[in-house]
């Protein structure tokens, strides 16, 4: 599974802040933005996804969403000293299944990275770090009863004193999740913190798609990947505006009333982040695990 953090969830939130794609270039409306959401992560290569904004009006889904979707775009991404040009690659655990893919720049922490994507005559950019990654030291598979068969989890990670950090913290269910999804009001500010010793208790996301019968808890046999991802402020507002929307709406194809928070300039809408991370795996079939 790619270390990503939950890109495609972004590029179906942001398809619904504007007006539509209707099949050729001519028939884009005036006021159709492009939607960029890009990422890259500490240790993997950037990435992103674009397309055309959707009206609120119409409703996007698996038979027409690959209209939206710009496969002709060229998108640079810069470390201030090399240059990748990002190549359009199918892949299939990202919905829609096309992403603009870095072959030469790796994440570092510290590193500053510069987007730009031309499309039609027009330029966006944006630009992002990657923060310092804070480790995981421990998480918990919590039972109330000994008996149960569901349970939660607990994750535990010293805070760096003296800085400001914010973190996401994000799980992905092996056979389940295609992505990281992030953990519901898992976005955290060190602000809020009483204490460098953090405690979260981990409530699992709701997807793009949620199930008929979505369970915010995780059961006996789940094989998980939990991510404690460090972010820049922007980053910090744009996750909280998203997790708005999906606790308004419950589907972020949707959005209740507001646009989400980003950082593209140049006229188009979504968000450019750079992440750091620290990520574990977890049986739950244990009531209790550590990591060093």
């Amino acid at each position: 599974m790619k270390s990503t953090y939950t890109a495609a969830i972004l590029c179906w939130i942001l398809l619904s802040l504007s007006a539509c794609q209707r099949g050729k270039y001519s028939d884009i409306p005036v006021d159709s933005k492009i939607v960029i959401e890009g990422w890259i992560e500490q240790g993997d290569v950037a990435r992103v996804i674009l397309s055309h904004s959707a009206p609120l009006t119409e409703e996007v889904d698996s038979s027409n969403y690959l209209k939206y979707v710009i496969r002709s775009a060229m998108v640079i991404v810069s470390d201030g000293t090399e240059k990748d040009t990002l190549r359009l690659k199918s892949d299939l655990q990202h919905l829609p299944p096309y992403v603009y893919t870095g072959e030469k720049i790796i994440g570092e922490t510290g590193g500053q990275y510069h987007l730009t994507v031309k499309y039609q005559n027009k330029e966006f950019t944006a630009q992002t770090t990657i923060p310092a990654s804070v480790p995981i030291e421990s998480v918990e598979y919590i039972k109330e009863h000994p008996n149960d068969t569901t349970g939660h989890l607990t994750i535990r990670f010293t805070d760096p004193i003296g800085e400001t950090n914010y973190y996401q913290v994000a799980t992905l269910l092996e056979n389940h999740d295609n992505i990281f999804i992030p953990a519901l009001y898992g976005n955290l500010s060190d602000d809020s913190f009483s204490s460098s010793q953090v405690v979260f208790k981990i409530t699992r996301g709701i997807t793009v798609y949620p199930e008929t019968n979505f369970q915010a808890y995780f059961t006996d046999g789940d094989q998980i990947r939990v991510k404690l991802r460090t972010m820049t402020e922007e980053g910090f507002n744009f996750w909280n505006s998203w997790q708005n929307e999906i606790m308004n709406a419950l589907n972020p194809l949707f959005p209740a009333n507001s646009s989400l928070k980003g950082n593209i300039k140049g006229g188009g809408i979504g968000f450019w982040g750079g992440y750091g991370q620290d990520c574990i795996y977890i049986p739950s079939q244990a009531h209790h695990l550590s990591f060093p």
